[in-house]
Parts: structure tokens; sequence; C-alpha cells
């Protein structure tokens, strides 16, 4: 501590690097998107750099570093719309007429690799209790649903709830009341508590969500469609931001696949399993304009319920592969 006080920018580095990933984290929940949460954290440590020498000690290190990030993020929601995606602003789309064109104006919602999620998990010998909140607290349904709370109050829903900060900690941290802190949590978890229940909404096991990714990219490359269908509850959800279409129910996700697997462009189409936001998720590729091998398109994000697929995420995006542990390149048949 002494020396990067000191302006020891490697003792600085050393300081706070058991802190960068969990405030990456924290930011991607505040702001629902990892591009902005990255230049959050970037903002956040330039300022802990520069405050360095006036801190007192008299909160840990810890609540210091997400005192400078929660404001950071509280003034980047203060000049950018909410993280959204296509479910929460337009009614399902009729598949059998064309996707609408990309909206790329909208601010939407993006995953979160599940590979920076392992680097910034400061205890993987966590209780298993403890490691399914976390998941709760990192999966899209959850990440889409607090974009819609107040800035203040999904801070202290993420300060209290989510990292288990105190009320007096909170209320430090945010230079406010505990009452004040007590209150904006009552109205948040209000918020929340209104959404539709999902009554069938349990983890699938580690084995099962295996057996189900494996079976749905096996059913995938066969273009076998009853086989992908039979993987989808009935009411099942499909969404492909920046597309603003979507589509709801297995019978017109399947009337959707049936025709994208007509298509030049869904005829060939490859998936390789990674994960997102603690999800069972896939790297999307395209053949490659030279002609050789598979190149980045999309990833898409599956939410599994009761061992069937309730929800499908694609987010073609093809400059978030860099983030996610998966090839940046696929060789064709004739290894090219």
């Amino acid at each position: 501590m002494f020396a990067a006080i000191a302006g020891d920018s490697e003792a600085f580095r050393a300081l706070i690097a058991p802190y960068r990933r969990q405030l990456l984290v924290h930011c991607y929940r505040m702001l629902g998107s990892l591009d902005d949460a990255e230049d959050a954290v970037q903002e956040t440590l330039l300022k802990a750099w520069r405050r360095l020498a006036g801190y007192e000690g008299r909160s840990t290190l810890r609540a210091w570093l997400y005192r400078i990030a929660t404001n950071v993020c509280l003034d980047a929601l203060d000049h950018s719309g909410r993280r959204i995606l296509p479910t929460a602003i337009h009614s399902p789309a009729d598949p059998h007429l064309p996707p609408d064109l990309d909206d790329v104006e909208t601010p939407w919602l993006q995953p979160f690799p599940d590979a920076l999620l392992e680097a910034a998990d400061p205890d993987p010998l966590a209780d298993p209790a403890t490691a399914v909140v976390g998941r709760e607290h990192i999966e899209l349904a959850f990440i889409a649903a607090v974009q819609y709370l107040p800035a203040r109050q999904r801070a202290v829903l993420m300060l209290r709830e989510v990292l288990s900060f105190s009320a007096a900690e909170t209320a430090d941290i945010l230079e406010t009341t505990p009452a004040s802190v007590n209150s904006a949590l009552q109205r948040a978890r209000s918020t929340l508590d209104a959404r539709p229940p999902d009554a069938d909404a349990a983890l699938p096991s580690p084995v099962e969500e295996a057996d189900l990714v494996a079976r749905y990219v096996q059913a995938w490359h066969a273009h076998d469609v009853p086989s992908l269908m039979a993987l989808l509850r009935e009411d099942a959800s499909m969404a492909m931001p920046p597309t603003p279409s979507w589509y709801q129910g297995r019978d017109h996700i399947g009337i959707y696949l049936r025709q994208l697997f007509a298509s030049p462009l869904g005829g060939d189409l490859r998936l390789v399993p990674t994960g997102a936001n603690r999800q069972p998720a896939f790297a999307v590729y395209i053949p490659a304009g030279d002609g050789n091998g598979y190149q980045p398109f999309a990833v898409k994000v599956l939410t599994v319920n009761r061992g069937f697929i309730a929800a499908i995420t694609g987010f073609v995006y093809p400059g978030m592969f860099g983030r996610f542990a998966v090839p940046q390149h696929l060789p064709d048949a004739a290894g090219r």
C-alpha cells in the first residue's frame, strides 16, 4: 500500500489486481453492457490511482474501490439509456415474414463471457448455495430486469444484496443515510418482485446442461428442426438483437428455423459451445468472405428451465468474440 501511495505503478497494479475483474462484473450489472463496463473500470482505476494518496483507510480498500466504480456507473447512466432486449419493447413477430432491419441505434443488452466470470470469482471453493446466488445475479433475465430500476435503486440493490455491503457501508459509498438505503432497497425489491414469476425456474445439473448442449449442436448441424423444437418449452422465446424481431412459442420458432436453414446464410452456420452469464451459450460462425473456413458471427445464449430451453438470445455482434474462450476462426472440411 505505501509503495503504491508513493507513486509506484507496479505496486498499485498489484494492489488492485484482486478486485479488477470483480469491479468489471459490478459495472456490467449496473450498465448492462460489457463494452461500457470495461470503460467504467478503466475510469475507476484511473481515478483510484489519482486519489490513492488521499485514501485514509476509514473504509476497506474494497469498499473504497466500489465507491469509485459505483459513482462512475451512476455518472454514465445519467448520460445513456437503459440496456434492453427486443422482448421488452416489441410485440412478437410473424415468423412467416422477413425479420425487421437491424436497429443499431437502440442500446441493446450485451452478454458477459463466463471466462471473465471465472476470473472474477474470489472463492472458487465457495459453498454451492452461494454459487447459485451468484448465477441468479448474473443471468440475462436478472440483468435485463434491473435495467428498469432507477439508477440509485439499482446501485443499492447491487451493493446490499449482491455484494453484501451493510446498510451503513452502502450509505457511505453513496453518500446518503442508512434509512435512505433501506427505503431504496425496499422499492427495488418491490419492483423486481412485481415481475411475472417463472414457476419452472429451476437450474439444470451440469450433466443435464451438457447433454442438452450436445443434443442442440447435433440437431443444429443436421438442420433437424423437429429435434431442436423438442428441446424447447412450448412458450419459449427467441430474440436476436440488434434485430428488433423476436418470436414467441415453440411452433413459431420452428417456422423461423426451417426458413433459416433453407437460406444461403443459415444453411452453413456452425456452433461452438461456450458460456455466458453462467448460462449455456454458443459461438456462431459463418463462412469466411475469402472462402477459407468460418469467421465470427454471433453469440447465442440459452435460458434453461427444468431440462428445456425457455429462451434463446442471439447477439449478432462479432466484435465480442475476443472476450470469449472460443476460436477466432474455424477451419472448413479441407482444413482451411
